[in-house]
C-alpha cells in the first residue's frame, strides 16, 4: 500500500509529462532486434594513390554491431570534448588544451583497423586516441583537471596522456614522428607481427625531422604507417599558405601514399586495413593523409574564426559531419533506428556527466608524488626538486 501511495505521489509531482514518457519507451522496446538488418554494404570514396597500382576498396561492409559501437564511441568523444570545453571556460581545466571534435572518424576508424597489440603515437590533439586505445572517459577528464585518478596521475594534462601501447600525446611539434619510427623498429627487431601508427598534423608536415624519419623508415623497411591529419589549418594558417605542395600523401617521395576521406569512418577503416597489410607483409612504411576538419579553434585560446568564417564551419558540419554521416547510413539501411540511437545519446550524456563529476571531486595528487613514476619497475631513488635542498623519493 505504501509503495502504491509513493508511486501516485511521484506521478503528481512530475506532472503530466511523466505519464507520456513510458509510452515512448514501450514503442522503442517493442521493436525487436530481428527487425534490423544484420549488415549492409556502402560505397566509399576512392582514395588518391601515390606509387601504388591498387588502393583500398571502394565499398565497405558494416555490421549492425560495428555500427552501434562506432556510433557510441564517436558520440562519446564528441561529448567528452564539449564537456572539456565547458570545464575549461569554468577555469577547472587549465593550461594547454586541444580539442578534436570533428575529427572523430579518424580516431575511431584507425582503431577499428588495428590490433590491440599494435602501437600508436600522436601529437597533442590526443584525447580521442587516448579513449579509443582503451582509457575510460573519467580518467581522461580527471587528467585534464589534474586529479590523482587521471590516466597520468594528474601530472600530464591534455598533451601528455598515456595508455597500453599508446605513447602520447607529445607537445613538441613533429617530435613524435621519429619516436614512432623507433617503436616500429622495435616491432621489427623483436620479430613481432605488430605495426606503429605515427600521427602528425599538416602544420608539422613541414618539419625537417619528419623527412629524416621517412628516409630511415624506407631504408630499413619499418612497419610504420605515417598518418598526416590534415584539418586544413596549422594553428591559424591554411595549408595553402604554409605548404608549396598540399599533397601530403606524396611527401614521402619513395614511400607509397594514399589520401583518404577522414570524415568517413568506413573510408578511414578500410584505408588503414590496406596500409596495415602493406606494412605487415614486410614492404616497409606507408603514408596516409586523412582529410579532416576541427570544429574548435587550434587550442582554447583560439576562437577559430579569425582565419576562417563561421559559414565555412557550419557548411562542414551540415555536409560532412562524421557522426551524422554514420547515423544516416545506419538508419537509411535499417541497421538501427533514430530511437535506438537517441537512447545511446542519452546513455553517453550520463556517462560524460558522471565522469565530469569524478574529475571535479577526485583529490589532486599530493606534493610528494611529484618525483614518482619516472621509470617503470625500478627501485626507489632520490630526485632533486626545484632546488638542491629539496629531494623527492621516486617510486614506480
Amino acid at each position: 500500500m505504501r509503495k502504491m501511495l509513493l508511486a501516485a505521489l511521484s506521478r503528481v509531482l512530475q506532472g503530466p509529462a511523466a505519464a507520456a514518457r513510458p509510452v515512448s519507451r514501450v514503442v522503442v522496446a517493442s521493436r525487436n532486434y530481428a527487425d534490423f538488418t544484420s549488415e549492409a554494404t556502402f560505397d566509399i570514396k576512392k582514395c588518391d594513390l601515390h606509387l601504388l597500382e591498387e588502393g583500398p576498396p571502394v565499398t565497405a561492409v558494416l555490421t549492425r554491431e560495428e555500427g552501434l559501437r562506432y556510433y557510441r564511441t564517436m558520440h562519446t568523444i564528441r561529448r567528452m570534448e564539449l564537456k572539456s570545453d565547458q570545464l575549461y571556460k569554468q577555469k577547472i581545466i587549465r593550461g594547454f588544451c586541444h580539442l578534436c571534435d570533428g575529427q572523430e572518424a579518424c580516431c575511431v576508424g584507425l582503431q577499428a583497423a588495428m590490433k590491440q597489440t599494435d602501437h600508436l603515437i600522436t601529437a597533442y590533439r590526443a584525447h580521442g586516441y587516448v579513449h579509443t586505445r582503451g582509457t575510460p572517459v573519467r580518467e581522461i577528464l580527471a587528467e585534464l583537471t589534474g586529479r590523482k585518478g587521471g590516466c597520468a596521475k594528474g601530472k600530464g594534462g591534455s598533451m601528455h596522456m598515456y595508455g597500453p601501447n599508446f605513447y602520447g600525446g607529445n607537445g613538441i611539434v613533429g617530435a613524435q614522428v621519429p619516436l614512432g619510427a623507433g617503436i616500429a623498429l622495435a616491432c621489427k627487431y623483436f620479430g613481432k607481427d605488430e605495426i606503429c601508427l605515427t600521427l602528425y598534423g599538416d602544420g608539422a608536415a613541414n618539419q625537417g625531422q619528419i623527412f629524416e624519419t621517412y628516409n630511415m623508415a624506407a631504408l630499413w623497411k619499418l612497419p610504420c604507417i605515417f598518418i598526416c591529419e590534415n584539418n586544413r589549418y596549422g594553428m591559424g594558417t591554411s595549408v595553402e599558405r604554409a605548404a608549396a605542395s598540399t599533397d601530403y600523401y606524396k611527401r614521402g617521395d619513395y614511400i607509397p601514399g594514399i589520401r583518404v576521406d577522414g570524415m568517413d569512418i568506413l573510408c578511414v577503416r578500410e584505408a588503414t586495413k590496406f596500409a596495415a597489410e602493406h606494412c605487415r607483409s614486410g614492404k616497409g612504411p606507408m603514408l596516409m593523409e586523412l582529410q579532416t576538419y576541427r570544429y574548435h579553434g587550434h587550442s582554447m585560446s583560439d576562437p577559430g574564426i579569425s582565419y576562417r568564417t563561421r559559414e565555412e564551419i557550419q557548411e562542414v558540419r551540415s555536409k560532412s559531419d562524421p557522426i551524422t554521416l554514420l547515423k544516416d547510413r545506419m538508419v537509411n539501411s535499417n541497421l538501427s533506428s533514430v530511437e535506438e540511437l537517441k537512447e545511446i545519446d542519452v546513455e553517453v550524456r550520463k556517462e560524460i556527466e558522471d565522469a565530469a563529476q569524478f574529475a571535479t571531486t577526485d583529490p589532486e595528487p599530493p606534493l610528494e608524488d611529484l618525483g614518482n613514476h619516472i621509470y617503470k619497475n625500478e627501485p626507489p631513488f632520490e630526485v632533486r626538486g626545484p632546488s638542491q635542498w629539496i629531494k623527492y623519493k621516486s617510486v614506480c
